[in-house]
């Protein structure tokens, strides 16, 4: 009798996430489904709200640390998405992090700010404030970019949240 699974089935990934990914909302226009996800705390880590942006970033940061939850079950085409949508301010790590419900550690993939030093990194990010102010209009733009990214002239994620923001004056409303 064959077997009807493959040999060598694709590595699957589970995925840290801090920021808009917290949001089933925001998962699923990415990935067209929500998986399974886990709170979890990532050590050493900090995150930042990022001047002139919704989103956040993380970066190394001693004996800070940083909530959110992982994503399980990531298959090789979600974390291509993933990778398309994190675009050039992030590269993606593997790091390890602690469930909430067990502490159990657990390595998990997760996208770290590329610029360690950008001066536009202040305060903490707040995901439930984020939720009241820019949900909405995040989603909106996530949906822009998906529904461009497999076309031949696709704009990259920063682009399009770029032009979606642009002339939007309550991206950040401590800066006139």
């Amino acid at each position: 009798m064959a077997s009807t699974l493959p040999a060598n089935p694709p590595p699957i990934s589970n995925v840290f996430v801090y920021g808009s990914l917290i949001s089933d909302d925001v998962v699923r226009v990415l990935l067209s489904r929500v998986p399974p996800s886990s709170p979890a705390t990532l050590p050493n880590y900090h995150r930042f709200s990022i001047k002139e942006r919704v989103y956040p970033a993380i970066i190394p940061v001693e004996d800070k640390k940083v909530t959110g939850r992982v994503l399980h079950g990531i298959s090789p085409p979600e974390l291509q998405i993933l990778d398309i949508f994190e675009d050039v301010e992030y590269e993606r790590r593997t790091v390890d992090v602690f469930l909430k419900d067990s502490s159990e550690k657990l390595q998990a993939e997760t996208y770290v700010w590329e610029n360690k030093t950008d001066p536009n990194l202040y305060g903490e990010w707040d995901f439930e404030e984020w939720k009241v102010l820019h949900k909405e209009d995040f989603l909106k733009m996530t949906t822009e970019f998906i529904e461009e990214v497999e076309l031949p002239d696709s704009k990259t994620r920063v682009a399009t949240y770029e032009s979606f923001y642009q002339g939007q004056d309550d991206i950040n409303p401590t800066n006139p």
